[in-house]
């Protein structure tokens, strides 16, 4: 990869899978310069980013990628040659409670940013001129649901099935009607279910790592038979570097994992590996005994499965962390990081931000003062 100079505007970099995208770029890449632009809602956490000092190679804004007046004052003053477009709401059970959220942010923010791109067309700064790119990062769940055999590739139907799907579908659209209505950069990539390191603990992974722990019950959707394929959120930043530097205008990318298992092999490895690492219940019960199957999500997919050929022969990327390898490495960080669990359950992540970033005012928002 080359480290050609680049100004990156990072939507939703304080969440799970930007802020690794984020932390991925400061090891690598030593001449690009990122904006961060952030709402701040229940998932993100600044605590995803502690030790990334603001400065030359990194800038936080908070703001919300619906207003328009702050993206046309950040594109002016930072003269972005790439967007990398992770900000949406992403949980199926929340979108399914109250999807107007999800209409927001995911359809009408979208649309927005990509105004604003258009107005100002990624402009180049610097000797070395990097090219031009609009990444809207996307999901697997926008096709539908697959039956027993089959995978998802670029050329499948669109077939959403929850307001998460369907806004995220909606957003796919517009993004590439960009592209053939305006000639506007953009390239998409659909990516299957991420597990790692900062992942909000509403999220299967986490949310039954924390259960399994303090020995809560593990709720498990219906039979537990549904299939992803689990992605290690590195190897998905990696994958979204080389589409940012090698991919083609205009074109879909599907990301996926190759890692297919059950809802209930997921968490039965989880209770498995902690048995393992800090040994069974008190009761000396192995923690598979709290699985619990609960009534089954409302149009519950049954299973996704990629078919990530296309990254593989146009840009020499697949995945390097298998499902195995990237759980231990999971449970590891979480085990590891347990205040940050703590802070999020009991809210005190909630108030890092004015700790840390108080005393910027303003300026930690594009001079708005909208704290």
């Amino acid at each position: 990869m080359s480290d050609t100079r680049r100004t990156l505007l990072v939507t939703g970099g304080c969440g799970f899978i930007g802020a690794n995208f984020i932390r991925l770029l400061q090891r690598r890449f030593p001449s690009w310069r990122v904006v961060n632009l952030d709402k701040l809602t229940y998932a993100g956490n600044l605590q995803n980013l502690a030790g990334i000092a603001e400065g030359e190679r990194y800038r936080l804004v908070r703001g919300d990628i619906c207003d328009a007046e702050l993206l046309d004052s950040l594109f002016a003053s930072e003269g972005f040659d790439t967007v990398v477009h992770f900000a949406a709401e992403s949980h199926v059970d929340r979108s399914i409670v109250g999807p107007g959220e999800f209409i927001r942010t995911n359809i009408h923010g979208t649309f927005t940013l990509l105004e604003a791109a258009r107005r100002h067309h990624l402009a180049t700064k610097g000797s070395e001129k990097a090219r031009p790119c609009f990444l809207h990062v996307s999901t697997d769940e926008v096709y539908g649901s697959l039956g027993a055999t089959g995978l998802f590739s670029e050329e499948t139907a669109y077939d959403p099935r929850s307001p998460y799907s369907a806004s995220k579908a909606a957003s796919d659209h517009l993004a590439s009607s960009y592209f053939h209505t305006y000639g506007l950069p953009v390239r998409i990539t659909n990516c299957s279910n991420n597990y790692g390191p900062y992942q909000f603990p509403e999220k299967l992974i986490p949310l039954m790592f924390n259960n399994a722990l303090q020995g809560k019950p593990l709720p498990v959707y219906g039979d537990g038979r549904n299939v992803r394929d689990w992605l290690y959120v590195e190897d998905h930043c990696e994958a979204v570097v080389e589409v940012v530097e090698g991919g083609r205008d205009g074109e879909t990318y599907n990301v996926g994992g190759n890692n297919e298992r059950q809802n209930l092999e997921v968490v039965t490895l989880i209770c498995d590996l902690l048995d393992r690492k800090v040994g069974p219940l008190p009761s000396g019960q192995p923690r598979r005994s709290l699985i619990t199957h609960v009534a089954d999500r409302l149009g519950h997919d049954r299973r996704y499965a990629i078919d990530a050929g296309k990254i593989r022969r146009e840009l020499g990327w697949e995945p390097k962390v298998g499902f195995a390898e990237g759980m231990e490495r999971t449970v590891d960080w979480y085990l590891g990081n347990r205040r940050w669990v703590e802070d999020i359950v009991n809210g005190a992540y909630r108030f890092y931000y004015d700790e840390m970033y108080g005393k910027l005012g303003a300026a930690a928002t594009g001079g708005r003062g909208d704290l």
